[in-house]
């Protein structure tokens, strides 16, 4: 690290993307960490896109054609990515981050933490013209690619296993590795009691509860999930959560409206009870719906990982048997029927999840980059 520290408290920037929700939400864990540690700090997260130039942002979220109408295309352009020294062009990215840049030198943190490949690319860059000084952190979420490895990051957040070991592999000095896990709510650190909490939540006792998550941004196809869930013939109870996706909303409700023991909700701020309460997750394996069910000790059933990370995220969970890769639909109705026919089944993927937990990971995070600014190395 270049930069001196100086007089506590420092100046935080946590740049993100809101690709998703995992990025943001792990971002505001950090930054929730952070300040429980140290109330004095100043933090502020920021969406490193809409600092940038508005047709750069156009440039940069253009994945979303392929990934929409060619996901085989996007598949394979996100796997050369994912092996390359860089995800795009570096003269490009100068030339998009030119404000972004600006602003941070504007700001004038101690510490940057990059929540995005992309993001941790564009950062390096500006630390590797010297036109400013500063920690930098990468906090690196699911899954590992080669673009991460940039000399000028030094503190790397990752899960602990393979992902830390790819990390060293590729180059990267053990003593800049902190596999703490990704950063989730403090919330999920001190947790309800499941009885009490299905209680609280209108939820009948003794009768399973499948958790169906959308994503934050609501993605997905309820129709065809609602339609094989009716086909479970065990009592079944079922929770959908779309999101801030208000028209998946209103049409799961619309369509579940009837069946018994089913409910639709839109976006929650209580997560971690809804997790607690649940037996099983049913959704897209985004990082922190991922690390968030683990916490809870909540088996995932991945449904529709997207090409690239997502799927290799999906091979990783079923590697950790700690849940399960949903192919077809017509696989949703009878995995549940058989997790609930034989019990040791669901408990060993439970056991499993649980084993994977890392609920501190975001004090764990927050702790080593203030420790690491402070020795100033």
């Amino acid at each position: 690290m270049e930069k001196s520290p100086r007089a506590l408290p420092p100046r935080i920037l946590i740049l993100t993307l809101s690709h998703g929700a995992s990025h943001y939400r792990a971002s505001k864990a950090l930054e929730k960490a952070l300040l429980d540690l140290r109330p004095e700090v100043e933090v502020r997260v920021e969406d490193a896109l809409e600092r940038s130039a508005g047709w750069f942002r156009a440039y940069y979220n253009s994945y979303e054609i392929p990934l929409k109408y060619f996901p085989s295309l996007w598949g394979w352009i996100e796997g050369i990515q994912h092996r390359s020294d860089s995800t795009g062009p570096g003269w490009l990215y100068r030339a998009g981050t030119k404000p972004l840049f600006r602003f941070i030198e504007e700001f004038d943190p101690d510490i940057v933490v990059a929540t995005e490949i992309g993001v941790a690319e564009w950062t390096a860059m500006h630390r590797r013209q010297g036109r400013a000084r500063y920690m930098l952190a990468g906090l690196v979420l699911m899954d590992f690619s080669r673009p991460w490895v940039q000399p000028e990051v030094d503190l790397y957040q990752s899960v602990p296993g393979e992902m830390a070991s790819e990390l060293q592999a590729a180059g990267v000095a053990a003593e800049k590795i902190l596999p703490c896990g990704l950063p989730i709510d403090p919330a999920f650190a001190a947790l309800p009691d499941r009885e009490s909490t299905r209680e609280r939540l209108g939820l009948e006792a003794g009768i399973p509860i499948v958790l169906v998550l959308f994503g934050g941004g609501g993605h997905g196809n309820s129709a065809r999930i609602i339609n094989e869930l009716r086909k479970v013939r065990q009592p079944l109870q079922a929770v959908f959560v779309a999101g801030r996706n208000r028209r998946l909303e209103e049409k799961t409700r619309r369509l579940s409206a009837h069946i018994p023991r089913f409910r639709t909700l839109g976006w929650v701020e209580n997560m971690h009870e809804w997790m607690v309460a649940a037996d099983l997750l049913l959704g897209k394996p985004g990082g922190s719906t991922v690390a968030e069910g683990f916490a809870c000790g909540l088996p995932i059933l991945a449904i529709d990982p997207l090409p690239g990370n997502e799927r290799r995220t999906t091979g990783q969970i079923e590697k950790w048997k700690a849940g399960l890769w949903i192919r077809r639909s017509a696989e949703i109705s009878p995995t549940i029927e058989r997790l609930l026919t034989y019990p040791e089944e669901l408990a060993d993927l439970r056991r499993n999840a649980r084993a994977l937990a890392r609920p501190h990971a975001a004090r764990d995070a927050a702790q080593a980059i203030l420790e690491r600014w402070e020795r100033g190395s």
